[in-house]
């Protein structure tokens, strides 16, 4: 082949991969959107073309009818019409985007509130239905927020009495010791160390509290015998049920299977169960925990026979701070109890009909 020819060969070859990358880019994702985009492009000015065809029409049909410019009756009849056409659009768009703003200057109304620190803003669920849904998911959110700021406001102030009484006798004793009034014995003294074990224990029970509000509590899980756990437990309080005339006993179930937890924790669900049965119930009375499984979860049950738990109480008995009216404590043991059992994945439940004492049973998933 010649020069000539070679130069021609390579010049058809290097026009036909133009045309076929033309090709190629023109069938391509962008040519594709251009496919797409255009008949949308041609709406849109054709409206663009409509909309200023008809302003135009009303304006010539208002100057004709001032007499500004000569126009046949049928012609000045339909600039008329045109200019009709061009109020009812102005008034239904100003209609439209009053009805979109209106809702929206409320939300911007409600959110300063918010933001000054006054959640119970609401807003009325009006407008088009994205703007109901906002207003909607605006409204829930600020009753979250005012919810958690009443049981913020109210847990601070069930600190501050809880904390108030251990330490009014630690300074009430402290002053009469220093003013001569009582010897600095042991018969004296003895009620301050008892008063700040108080302080110790309710400062351990918020700590406690505050991880589990946070998401920070750590579990040290390990594999244990619920079995042996609750026995150990129970044997731990052999004594003090002893003492108050109470017959404590465990029930095993068998073939009940090891579980992960973590055994510190799960202890001290145990013995805020034990210590509020033993509590509340009187001289030959009993307090009986079970164990058993249950599809894939261990269930552990503590029963009594003591005086039940309010009806009014019930339903909020896990609540921080819920106890009856001069029932010791802090009111923080079974908040505790529910928060340990839900960090563990199980749940935990209250029964208590009238006269036939308390059940309160949490579970253990295996």
């Amino acid at each position: 082949m010649g020069r000539g020819a070679w130069h021609r060969h390579d010049a058809t070859e290097a026009a036909s991969e133009d045309s076929s990358e033309w090709q190629g880019w023109r069938g391509g994702p962008w040519g594709r959107r251009r496919g797409i985009r255009r008949p949308f492009a041609v709406l849109v000015l054709l409206i663009v073309l409509f909309a200023a065809g008809t302003v135009a029409s009303g304006i010539w049909a208002l100057a004709a009818l001032f007499g500004f410019v000569p126009a046949h009756p049928v012609a000045l009849g339909f600039g008329l019409v045109a200019l009709l056409l061009v109020g009812v659009g102005t008034i239904a768009s100003a209609r439209g985007l009053r009805r979109m703003t209106a809702p929206l200057d409320d939300l911007i109304d409600a959110a300063g509130r918010i933001e000054t620190g006054d959640y119970s803003a609401r807003v009325a669920e009006r407008g088009p239905r994205s703007v109901r849904s906002l207003a909607r998911a605006f409204n829930q959110m600020s009753g979250r927020l005012e919810e958690a700021d009443t049981r913020r406001r109210t847990f601070l102030a069930d600190v501050a009495h809880e904390l108030r009484s251990p330490l009014t006798v630690i300074q009430g004793q402290l002053e009469a010791i220093i003013d001569g009034v009582y010897p600095a014995d042991e018969a004296h003294l003895a009620p301050l160390i008892d008063q700040a074990k108080t302080l110790e224990g309710l400062v351990d029970d918020l700590r406690t509290v505050a991880l589990a509000e946070a998401g920070s509590l750590a579990l040290a899980r390990e594999s244990v015998d619920p079995g042996t756990l609750v026995e150990e437990s129970v044997a731990a309080f052999q004594g003090t049920a002893k003492a108050a005339g109470v017959n404590l006993r465990a029930e095993v179930a068998a073939g009940v299977p090891r579980v992960e937890v973590d055994p510190g924790r799960i202890r001290q669900v145990l013995a805020n169960l034990l210590g509020n049965a033993l509590r509340h119930t009187p001289v030959g009375g009993s307090v009986t925990v079970t164990v058993r499984a249950t599809g894939d979860r261990v269930v552990v049950e503590v029963r009594d026979t003591g005086s039940g738990i309010p009806p009014e109480l019930l339903p909020t008995v896990f609540d921080r701070f819920a106890k009856e009216p001069g029932s010791p404590g802090s009111g923080l043991g079974l908040a505790i109890a529910r928060d340990l059992v839900e960090a563990h994945g199980g749940r935990i439940s209250a029964e208590s009909p009238p006269g036939k004492g308390t059940t309160v049973e949490f579970t253990m998933p295996r």
